[in-house]
């Protein structure tokens, strides 16, 4: 019987601790398939966040940090610079990216870094129960907004891709989805763009990923999925916010 699809062999047999239905694993899986399909699995470096992806280093067989709470950037910065020749990412969640990350997130772009940032953006802090993130959307409840986010009570959720597309120093910044198998051959199209970017020594380079929580939305997992693709999507529009390398032609 012909194989179809195996697991990448970047990714450890360890049980993923995530949530049923999280889409934590598949992000895992595309990066792992990416780095490999690419060539430069050996040469790949990760950071880790503090958030859901706490444990993320139990899952990949390359080599990775843990960087602390919100540093990631600060801490893949370092890596690149030190060892140029190597493909660094940090994978963040949106407390970790766009709070109290989120100056270092800024100025790695804006110093046009040359390493991937892979943001999960599921609009709410999942590992510690439900708070409202940067990212929660308006009217949506969370422990700390029972009622809905309200900007005059709590400010307006941040879009991320859209401010840092205003610098200077980012080559190349999509939004994209894993909602669904079309979403998710997408998502794996933006981070193999984002890795060969790296490679060529373009610069900074950030993905968006819009992801769900069933845990914390208090749904199923398919209502998890349906309401990334009906309310977070409309709200934060997928797609290209800055491409150097189009811009050079």
């Amino acid at each position: 019987m012909a194989i179809v699809a195996k697991k990448p062999e970047l990714l450890t047999d360890a049980h993923l601790h995530y949530c049923p239905g999280c889409t934590h694993g598949i992000v895992h899986r595309l990066v792992a398939e990416v780095l490999e399909e690419l060539g430069c699995a050996d040469a790949a470096i990760g950071i880790m966040p503090v958030g859901c992806a706490v444990f993320g280093y139990n899952y990949f067989k390359c080599d990775m940090f843990q960087a602390a709470h919100g540093r990631a950037p600060a801490v893949a910065s370092a890596v690149k610079r030190v060892h140029p020749d190597s493909v660094v990412f940090s994978y963040q969640g949106d407390g970790d990216c766009s709070s109290i990350g989120m100056a270092e997130t800024v100025h790695a772009a804006a110093r046009g870094e040359n390493f991937t940032l892979i943001f999960i953006n599921n609009g709410i802090y999942g590992m510690t129960g439900g708070q409202m993130a940067p990212t929660t959307m308006e009217g949506v409840k969370a422990t700390t907004c029972i009622y809905g986010r309200d900007p005059k009570v709590n400010g307006n959720p941040i879009h991320l891709s859209e401010m840092l597309a205003t610098l200077t120093g980012p080559a190349y910044i999509e939004r994209t989805a894993c909602c669904d198998p079309a979403n998710v051959r997408k998502t794996k199209a933006a981070i193999k763009k984002a890795f060969e970017i790296q490679l060529a020594k373009k610069g900074f380079s950030f993905i968006e990923v819009l992801a769900n929580c069933p845990s914390n939305y208090h749904m199923t997992a398919l209502e998890s999925m349906e309401f990334v693709k009906t309310k977070a999507i409309p709200f934060y529009p997928l797609g290209v916010y800055k491409d150097i390398t189009k811009e050079d032609k």
